[in-house]
């Protein structure tokens, strides 16, 4: 068992989170394997799509030190699949490399998987046994679980607010409320997410670029805005940035498709009867492309759009002590007539980020 490590789930999981910003729209997977003498002879995580899984790479870890993983423990952050995708399955793989027993914090919802891989282990003589971190596996995916379970990415609406409340000042002005650590702590966000998307509301007033600049990552995410009459410019750093770009429109316009599509953008048709974006079938879309987490980072009114339609899965604020007094809410929605009629949120934390807090709260 590793030292820095109360147990070797522990360190899988720690090596499951390294591969955020790597594996979507793949799961993020840590496996170690445990000798039966207790010393950890094999680690790995999942790799690129199309790439080992983490139960191949912590085999061959341990080939590459001359280890043999036959009589080892594997202890994997999920269930191992079963099914031929881009890989072979992973259950034969441990199978053939002599495993005699399997620890896995929860079982994959994959409908491919989905207890198989426990079924197909267990059928070979191995022994399996389940949840331990399941709840911090489930947390470290919950964007996968989010659009296996329900055909939809897990959103994350992330704002930056004064202590009042605002996210900028009456005129727009808005860079920067918070501080440079409270800005690094985003991108890693950004990092974890499938997708960023915006409005073309902020793609016209703040030009940005929404890549994954300030954290070190492999993969950048989809750039997404939502622009239902196609007003994005061509010049837009939004297209400029590393990466894909979509944009959700609700009516065709073929010049101004056609200036976009010349800058490399895709554009994808998804009306809704206000003959606006239908954000609830431009999830759906997200989803079908693969996107696990959505992370939005948008104005007031799109925010509210997204808070009405209740699709924010989690809230992403940070808050800097100051005050900003007249200005932009952090959502556009309203106004309420009741007390009772509000969005009743629980906190999942709040962390000092520098001179900032990082507050994260989902709906209750």
């Amino acid at each position: 068992m590793s030292e820095h490590f109360p147990t070797p789930m522990h360190e899988a999981m720690s090596l499951a989170r390294s591969a955020i910003g790597l594996t979507d729209p793949n799961p993020r997977v840590g496996c170690v394997l445990v000798a039966p003498d207790g010393r950890v002879i094999g680690r790995g995580h999942t790799q690129q799509a199309g790439g080992p899984h983490a139960e191949v790479m912590a085999v061959r870890d341990a080939l590459a030190h001359g280890e043999s993983a036959r009589g080892a423990t594997a202890h994997v952050t999920l269930e191992p699949c079963a099914h031929h995708g881009r890989t072979a399955p992973c259950c034969d793989a441990l199978i053939e490399a002599g495993i005699a027993r399997v620890v896995m914090a929860m079982e994959d919802p994959f409908p491919l998987v989905a207890g198989q891989g426990a079924a197909r282990l267990r059928a070979a003589g191995i022994e399996v046994i389940e949840g331990e971190l399941a709840d911090e596996a489930r947390e470290l995916n919950i964007g996968f679980f989010s659009r296996v379970q329900r055909g939809r990415p897990g959103v994350r609406l992330k704002a930056a607010v004064s202590l009042d409340g605002r996210t900028a000042l009456n005129n727009g002005v808005s860079q920067w409320i918070t501080g440079p650590a409270a800005r690094a702590d985003g991108h890693g966000y950004r990092k974890r997410a499938g997708a960023v998307l915006t409005g073309v509301g902020t793609v016209l007033d703040d030009n940005p670029r929404l890549d994954v600049r300030l954290v070190e990552t492999v993969l950048q995410p989809l750039r997404v805005v939502v622009d239902s009459r196609l007003d994005t410019p061509p010049a837009s750093r939004i297209l400029d940035a590393p990466g894909r770009a979509l944009i959700y429109a609700a009516a065709p316009d073929d010049s101004r498709c056609a200036a976009l599509e010349a800058r490399g953008a895709q554009i994808a048709l998804v009306p809704g009867p206000s003959g606006k974006v239908d954000l609830a079938a431009m999830l759906a879309d997200l989803a079908a492309r693969g996107i696990n987490e959505l992370h939005v980072e948008a104005g007031h009114k799109l925010n509210g759009s997204f808070v009405r339609e209740g699709l924010v899965d989690e809230f992403l604020i940070y808050m800097a002590p100051k005050l900003l007094g007249l200005g932009r809410e952090l959502a556009a929605f309203g106004p309420l007539e009741q007390l009772q009629d509000s969005l009743a949120l629980r906190f999942v934390s709040v962390t000092p980020i520098g001179d900032d807090l990082r507050i994260i709260a989902r709906p209750s």
